[in-house]
């Protein structure tokens, strides 16, 4: 059974070894636990790799705020793709279609990039691989082995800024139209995702669709 230290160690050589493969590979992060989790580990190992996030016109203020605080935590290579969320689609599909369309447009010129998904974060995601190629797109998946124990652990071992909205009841982060707080300590980490909707707990699109349609990398077109 792999330790604590087993995970980071093996996070650190995954991404050494992709950001050496793939010279044109970015970090995308959220702004929530995990993805500074991801990018910590990423810094550390080189800290010239590029950043990016997707945000919705809908998000938290207190995400907005830790933003500004992350940027100026670390030093980034840091660009930022923004989208403007339609209500009007109803809480199912507020920011499905448009986020995969402004995270294609964040990608589209990269041959890899670098995730912050775990497998025990709910049912959708205990098949991920730690690397993972979709029609012309490579994705790394560094802490998918990460419990949520884990995570925390790693956040304050390391002394890491963390978004304010989990100390008021929130375990999995997305905008304030599909984010909802915890009901109860058995629900799984993502159910507080598209609350009571056909979507509940599950996933926007990013990790799921295909990003990029092109060749194979290391083809030519």
């Amino acid at each position: 059974m792999s330790t604590f230290i087993d995970k980071v160690e093996r996070a650190k050589v995954l991404i050494g070894e992709n950001t050496q493969r793939y010279p044109n590979c970015a970090v995308a992060i959220s702004f929530g636990k995990d993805s500074i989790v991801l990018l910590d580990l990423v810094m550390k190992v080189d800290p010239s790799v590029p950043v990016f996030a997707v945000l919705a016109d809908t998000e938290f203020q207190e995400t907005l705020e830790f933003r500004d605080q992350v940027l100026a935590y670390y030093t980034l290579d840091y660009l930022e793709y923004n989208f403007v969320n339609d209500p009007s689609k109803g809480l199912g599909d507020c920011c499905r279609s448009m986020k995969v369309e402004a995270f294609k447009n964040a990608v589209k010129d990269l041959d890899c990039w670098f995730s912050g998904i775990r497998r025990d974060e709910g049912i959708t995601r205990a098949d991920f691989q730690p690397v993972e190629e979709r029609e012309g797109l490579v994705k790394v998946n560094p802490i998918l082995d990460f419990t949520e124990k884990d995570v925390w652990r790693y956040t304050a071992l390391y002394g890491l800024p963390v978004n304010s909205l989990y100390t008021m009841g929130y375990r999995s982060l997305s905008c304030r139209l599909c984010s909802a707080k915890e009901d109860d300590e058995s629900e799984s980490e993502r159910e507080g995702r598209w609350k009571g909707t056909e979507h509940w707990g599950g996933e926007c699109g990013i990790h799921t669709q295909p990003l990029k349609v092109g060749p194979r990398v290391g083809q030519s077109a």
